[in-house]
């Protein structure tokens, strides 16, 4: 039988809801893109949804360090970063309907009570805010027509914020069906340096919360640092009335690839399939199994890179730049040591000797960002980098930086800069796009999504990329100042893409220089495990060549 094919043969949806207990952090969104992944690997159209309980519309306004990365999809969703562990895990471009916000559902219900849709009645949260949950959920199955969607619930059991979340879990289970709906619980099984033995309590006891919401779980996945001994699967088997086959080690591996196969050999889906009946359930690994060995089993040498951010005293600002830099090193069998590295600390030219600190890296990174802190600390790197032959890759944020470090050191334009760090800069080589002047809100108004790029020919950008157009995604708000472009260009630096027509830059390299590539899109979300994006691709081999 064909899976996904809707006749006489073909299969419900299915409805596999994950949420968590304990504490966040657990790991959800690895688990969910795994379990997603397994589905997939076994022939079923498989997708995930992101609900994210906080009142924001999305996550755009949101400080990185706070919340952690935002990652964009390709329609301009300015989305959490578990989007970015889906389309990883399942090589899928995601929409922005993919992430359910409070914020959202709210705003939602708040206009079509103002459009006269309830009129007469009185609205609540059951059934007016639960039902525009569901449907949510459901119009994303119905118009991708897949034949399983795995929908994670982020934060915690018992948190006020995702009950009515977990009330419309409740009520899909009771309109569908127990035999289309599953839930997988993420719980945590610590070790007590003082016991030394996993303890069951706090699965017990975020059990029972659940289940006082009316949710009983059908497997219980228990994030630990080694494998669940015997005793403890036993234990918390019988106290939370879960068969002990569903009870699923999800302990500490090499690589997040890797857990799909973990999940798989305590059998997934195996109790996934008895549960909702899933048909022809065996996994044809294909090359996922190659793809997960070679991001920890690496037969060249470390590679150690410095990645410079504002935000680096939380890396999940940075994850996307992580997995690309991550599925590049894999691709040439090195591992990628990745050194975070707050750009503030380097903000006094003067202490030339101190950047003599990245004398011992194979390459530097500088990623996106915002603002003015730290951002003269990233243009005295990068000009460090370029006149010492250090690989470079400037990402948004980093390219623009990279721009006016050239403007200052080889333009010799006096203070030039962004007028985003600088309003009255004499030399403003990065300006406010004019567009921008139009907007009110803040918060999705930026330029987002995919944009198509035309790359330059014989351009260090056409060999990397192999192509003349490519698509990429965007968020950002000031640009390259075409004005300046004859007086780079004759002093060195390329501008290699453009799009709009030509009115954008998009990459800009330095003939003859080891590897100085800057793009203004965000290259790290189109990169893959296997398939690592192009720019990340090239600098990896440009960082392993440089000793």
């Amino acid at each position: 039988m064909q899976l996904g094919k809707k006749d006489s043969g073909s299969i419900h949806p299915k409805y596999i809801f994950v949420t968590g207990g304990v504490m966040s952090g657990l790991g959800k969104g690895v688990i969910a893109a795994s379990t997603a992944k397994l589905l997939q690997l076994a022939g079923l159209k498989v997708s995930c949804v992101k609900i994210d309980p906080y009142v924001n519309y999305d996550a755009g306004t949101m400080n990185p360090i706070a919340h952690g990365e935002v990652f964009v999809t390709k329609d301009g969703g300015e989305c959490d970063m578990d989007l970015g562990n889906y389309e990883r895990f399942l090589d899928v471009a995601l929409t922005k309907e993919h992430n359910i916000t409070t914020g959202r559902v709210y705003l939602e219900v708040i206009q079509q009570e103002r459009h006269g849709r309830y009129l007469g009645q009185c609205v609540q949260i059951i059934p007016h805010v639960t039902d525009n949950i569901k449907d949510k959920v459901r119009r994303i199955v119905n118009e991708e027509k897949l034949d399983v969607v795995v929908v994670e619930c982020g934060g915690t059991v018992g948190d006020i914020e995702s009950l009515p979340f977990l009330e419309a879990f409740r009520q899909i289970e009771l309109e569908e069906g127990g035999s289309n709906t599953l839930f997988i619980h993420v719980t945590l099984a610590p070790v007590l340096d003082v016991v030394g033995e996993q303890k069951t309590k706090p699965t017990q006891h975020s059990v029972q919360e659940l289940r006082r919401i009316g949710i009983q779980p059908d497997i219980l996945t228990i994030r630990c640092k080694m494998p669940l001994s015997i005793e403890t699967r036993r234990k918390i088997s019988l106290f939370a009335s879960v068969n002990e086959n569903c009870v699923i080690s999800c302990h500490d591996v090499a690589s997040i690839y890797r857990v799909p196969e973990i999940l798989e050999e305590q059998g997934m889906l195996r109790a996934m399939s008895s549960k909702i009946s899933l048909k022809n359930h065996r996994p044809r690994w294909s090359n996922w199994r190659r793809i997960s060995k070679s991001s920890y089993d690496f037969s060249s040498a470390k590679l150690k890179i410095a990645v410079i951010g504002k935000y680096v005293s939380l890396p999940d600002s940075y994850v996307s730049v992580s997995h690309a830099l991550w599925h590049a090193g894999a691709s040439i069998g090195s591992k990628v040591d990745v050194q975070w590295i707050d750009s503030e600390g380097f903000e006094n030219s003067s202490e030339g000797s101190k950047l003599r600190y990245f004398d011992s890296f194979n390459g530097i990174v500088a990623p996106g960002g915002f603002g003015k802190r730290g951002s003269e600390g990233i243009i005295n790197i990068a000009t460090y980098a370029r006149a010492n032959n250090i690989p470079y890759l400037g990402i948004c944020f980093g390219f623009q930086l990279a721009i006016v470090a050239f403007a200052r050191s080889v333009c010799k334009l006096a203070n030039a800069n962004s007028t985003e760090l600088d309003p009255d800069t004499e030399h403003p080589v990065i300006k406010f796009m004019p567009e921008q002047n139009k907007q009110k809100d803040l918060g999705g108004s930026m330029r987002l999504g995919e944009h198509r790029i035309n790359i330059i020919k014989g351009s260090e950008a056409e060999r990397l990329y192999r192509s003349k157009v490519i698509y990429r995604r965007h968020r950002h708000r000031f640009e390259f100042n075409q004005d300046y472009r004859q007086i780079l260009e004759s002093q060195g630096m390329m501008p290699s893409s453009h799009s709009d027509k030509g009115l954008r830059t998009e990459s800009i390299e330095i003939p003859g220089h080891p590897f100085y590539f800057g793009v203004q899109f965000h290259s790290e979300f189109h990169s893959r495990p296997g398939r690592p994006e192009e720019s990340f691709g090239a600098f990896i081999k440009a960082a392993a060549s440089k000793f």
